[in-house]
């Protein structure tokens, strides 16, 4: 163990020998390397016996049971954590959450914000990272102190969080994190982790239905990235829903750019439908080579399609007769915020706001309305706020949180025509 992870495992144990810290790197600064193993050996066993003593602390940062006291108060402001992918692979997603969040807080602020007090955020990119996701979680929990997290996005870089908020006792809300898995463990609920979205097996459920009921699709073939959770349970539940045939199924990598070979199957088989589980980076080029092979049945896929580079990549006359499950379309107004959030998101960004807006602006409201039913904006009381959410108006649709902590609410089947939303057909749960 070298010197600097032992300091990292004091602080994180929140022993402050700041006083011992300081002399013993002066000493082996001047003793060398002989020095420099006496002190790491000291260290070690000093880190030991802190580790074995340490009771809880008054910081809150111990994981506790279910209704215990933790987490952290809000200030002369309401902090909130912005945990988001604004670099990196997926930034698509996160950029455009960010744009949502930041939406919701300019309307919560101008209003008066939240219990007299406005509200602060606190913005780290994770950079598409799932370590990089757990250091930000952290950072903002404890370093910031913030009450709440919004984000990450995706679903592998949520779950890498869940021991750092677990710990610190701060509640997060992913607006786009669809794994079924992120609020479950096992059949236990974690107790800190929330979603404004629906999870992959709702929508893998109502993906087969659609393509049998709607689409009249008595063949499928399953083209899915085998490198991600997310994808990997929208196939699960596909397959269990489907009632026709499964005549073929292939899988690509997060990454791959090339689907010449595995389109070339495709084309020879006997199908009615391409279901693709995967996100709008691979989805766009997997587009764009089908429909130039010649390909012209329906493609379908889930919300990982829900970004306009998938149009750019696949290029917009390949985009048609294309459907994925939404959570917002602007065809499609679920009540009647959702004009004035369209109309407000246009004059701050010129331009229509798309599902991944909606959904974060909807989390930022949940943490308001959680707030306001508790009369409390620390984290324990937006935490238990958001377990019992019942009857939330948002612009992704009407919102309770079920027992497992994903919004009951509904979803929308987007269809494409030339690279543009052309239909959209709103599923009740």
């Amino acid at each position: 163990m070298g010197i600097d992870e032992i300091f990292r495992k004091f602080i994180d144990k929140e022993i402050k020998f700041r006083y011992i810290e300081k002399h013993i790197q002066r000493v082996i600064q001047i003793g060398g390397n002989k020095m420099r193993k006496k002190m790491v050996f000291l260290f070690a066993n000093l880190f030991l016996l802190a580790a074995c003593s340490a009771g809880p602390t008054g910081g809150g940062n111990e994981t506790s049971g279910s209704g215990a006291a933790g987490g952290n108060e809000a200030g002369e402001t309401i902090k909130i954590g912005l945990n988001l992918e604004l670099s990196g692979p997926v930034a698509g997603y996160g950029t455009q959450e960010q744009e949502g969040v930041e939406l919701a807080v300019e309307k919560i602020n101008a209003e008066g914000g939240i219990l007299g007090k406005q509200v602060e955020l606190i913005t780290k990119d994770n950079k598409s990272e799932t370590s990089e996701a757990a250091t930000a979680a952290a950072n903002l929990a404890t370093n910031d102190q913030v009450v709440a997290i919004i984000g990450p996005a995706t679903s592998g870089a949520t779950k890498a969080t869940i021991p750092n908020v677990t710990k610190a006792q701060v509640p997060v809300i992913s607006p786009s994190a669809t794994d079924d898995s992120v609020t479950m463990n096992g059949d236990q609920v974690q107790e800190f982790l929330f979603r404004s979205c629906f999870q992959d097996s709702f929508q893998g459920v109502i993906l087969a239905k659609y393509a049998q009921e709607q689409l009249g699709a008595e063949k499928a073939i399953i083209l899915a990235d085998n490198s991600s959770d997310y994808a990997k349970g929208l196939t699960k539940a596909f397959k269990e829903e489907y009632q026709g045939e499964i005549v073929l199924e292939e899988n690509f990598t997060k990454g791959d750019k090339d689907f010449q070979a595995i389109l070339t199957k495709v084309k020879k088989a006997d199908f009615d439908v391409l279901y693709i589980p995967g996100y709008y980076e691979e989805a766009g080029l997997i587009i764009k080579q089908a429909r130039e092979l010649g390909i012209e049945q329906p493609i379908i896929g889930a919300d990982g399609f829900g970004d306009e580079k998938m149009v750019q990549l696949a290029g917009a006359e390949n985009v048609s007769n294309v459907f994925y499950t939404g959570h917002f379309s602007t065809l499609a107004p679920s009540n009647d915020t959702v004009e004035p959030f369209i109309a407000a998101f246009k004059e701050k960004y010129g331009k229509e706001p798309s599902t991944f807006n909606a959904l974060a602006y909807d989390a930022m409201f949940m943490i308001k309305q959680a707030i306001e039913k508790e009369n409390a904006a620390d984290s324990a009381s937006i935490t238990k706020g958001l377990a019992t959410l019942k009857d939330f108006v948002g612009v992704t649709g009407n919102i309770t949180m079920d027992a497992q902590h994903n919004p009951e609410k509904s979803l929308v089947v987007v269809g494409f025509t030339d690279g543009k939303e052309s239909s959209a057909e709103v599923i009740n749960p």
